[in-house]
């Protein structure tokens, strides 16, 4: 598949032609994806499409009919070759979405290329008509200026771009690793504070894994002018969505940091350590999976263990960031109706708003705190000779690397691994169960001289608000921060 993007910045438009060659078949179907990746609820990009047409070899029309609403069929009249035009509306300025304005072309390809069924596995191409003074900054090789190459149409949605004038730029390299931080807006940075913490953390993040699964990353900053607060993560990027602007060098840089880590440590955890549903993609529909607890769950817990394994949070900073996290759940769903499981699957439901009150956990939220009982479990259990850590690297190791999607029946089967005995009880309490949590994390901050103080809100029965206490430091404490 051939595709050439003209903006025009004026209207927000991207003006897109697909071209697909060789074709042996009567009809064509056409595809725009109903979801992204990294965003587990329908998002009908077909809404944003305007005026398609489609042209054989020779320039004539060709006709089509619309399937679905958001899926087209071609009758290609003998035509070996379709050419499809259309216009797609970019004005949604988040971490998944698309802008084009004046200053810039920000483009999640997933909102807006077209794909033809069967073709999801060849090779793809993106010309962008650009001024010649726009630099590109993404994930994809750049064979020349301004034209993008993509092994198939799974890794060209999962290179998000940024192109401007305005773009700048600094990397650093950990390992055999060349890492990119790109800002487009006016955040008075400084870069040389900015760089060390994204190296330090990023080398924690590399010593636990083992090395890191791509020559290059790119991490794709968007400063705001308004409040704002989003990331995505991609195969070798992310695109970070952060204002309002003058906030960002200080008030707003723990921000940053946090959702750099969280979506750098996503690289391994659902980009590559990906649940089976999930591999591979199905774009026509929901992608159901319960893991909900493991692909956002312990990315949200380790996110901010990372920053506190390299010293951006000190162990107070890093304990508050848990006590803000772990409030979330407490103070909303502490007696909620659906298990992690169960609101995983539904996330396809109403994941991302707030619902009917009581119904649902977060998988992000609770997933955390699920995750900080079970590396506590493991840790008192062998004596600190094995943790969390193990459980991720057994999960790439076993099925990140070989490409194989895992299911919950493995995790559960690593985890109980790692421990040397059944944990039953923790994944019927904590996972598939509706057991209220205070006393098993009460229990787990023990392990590390911490305490939990906790009081009920009136206003709300059975929620409680939280506060994570640092008694003093023990050598658990200090092992599971790595600071022995």
């Amino acid at each position: 598949m051939h595709y050439t993007i003209t903006p025009e910045p004026a209207k927000g438009i991207l003006h897109i032609e697909l071209t697909v060659k060789n074709i042996d078949t009567p009809t064509l179907e056409l595809q725009m994806p109903a979801s992204r990746p990294g965003r587990y609820q329908l998002a009908n990009f077909a809404k944003n499409l305007l005026h398609l047409e489609s042209f054989g070899q020779k320039c004539n029309s060709l006709a089509f009919e619309k399937i679905t609403k958001d899926r087209w069929r071609v009758h290609l009249n003998g035509a070996s070759e379709v050419k499809v035009r259309y216009g797609y509306y970019a004005r949604q300025m988040d971490a998944g979405g698309s802008w084009v304005d004046e200053s810039q072309v920000y483009i999640n390809f997933i909102n807006c290329l077209l794909y033809a069924e069967g073709y999801l596995e060849e090779a793809c191409e993106v010309v962008l008509k650009l001024p010649s003074d726009y630099q590109i900054a993404c994930g994809l090789p750049q064979p020349e200026p301004h034209v993008l190459r993509a092994v198939n149409y799974y890794r060209l949605i999962d290179s998000p771009l940024f192109s401007s004038a305005s773009l700048r730029h600094q990397f650093y390299q950990v390992s055999h690793s060349t890492f990119h931080i790109w800002i487009q807006g006016q955040a008075a940075l400084d870069w040389e504070k900015v760089v060390n913490d994204f190296r330090n953390f990023t080398q924690v993040q590399i010593n636990m894994m083992g090395g890191f699964p791509d020559p290059e990353y790119h991490f794709l900053l968007q400063a705001l002018p308004f409040q704002h607060y989003h990331g995505v993560e991609h195969w070798n990027s992310t695109v970070i969505t952060l204002g309002p602007t003058e906030k960002i060098p200080a008030e707003l840089y723990p921000e940053l940091i946090g959702l750099a880590s969280h979506e750098l440590f996503h690289v391994w955890n659902v980009i590559r350590i990906r649940p089976a549903e999930l591999l591979p993609y199905d774009f026509t529909r929901e992608n159901y999976f319960p893991t909900g607890y493991v692909a956002e769950g312990l990315t949200t817990y380790y996110g901010d263990l990372f920053l506190a394994r390299s010293g951006f949070f000190t162990p107070e900073q890093f304990l508050a960031e848990l006590t803000r996290t772990f409030n979330r759940h407490f103070m909303l769903s502490n007696t909620a109706a659906l298990s992690l499981t169960q609101s995983s699957f539904d996330l396809w439901l109403d994941g991302y708003t707030s619902g009917v009150p009581g119904r649902k956990v977060s998988i992000y939220h609770k997933g955390a705190l699920a995750a900080l009982i079970l590396d506590m479990e493991i840790r008192k259990e062998t004596r600190n000779q094995r943790s969390l850590d193990n459980i991720v690297q057994l999960l790439w190791e076993r099925f990140g690397k070989r490409g194989i999607g895992y299911s919950h029946e493995d995790y559960v089967q690593l985890a109980e691994e790692v421990a040397g005995k059944s944990l039953q009880n923790y994944f019927d309490e904590c996972i598939t169960g509706i057991v209220p949590m205070q006393e098993r994390l009460a229990e787990a901050l023990a392990y590390i001289g911490c305490r939990l103080e906790a009081a009920p809100l009136p206003e709300n029965p059975g929620n409680i608000a939280i506060r994570i206490v640092l008694g003093e430091e023990n050598e658990n404490f200090r092992k599971w921060l790595g600071m022995v």
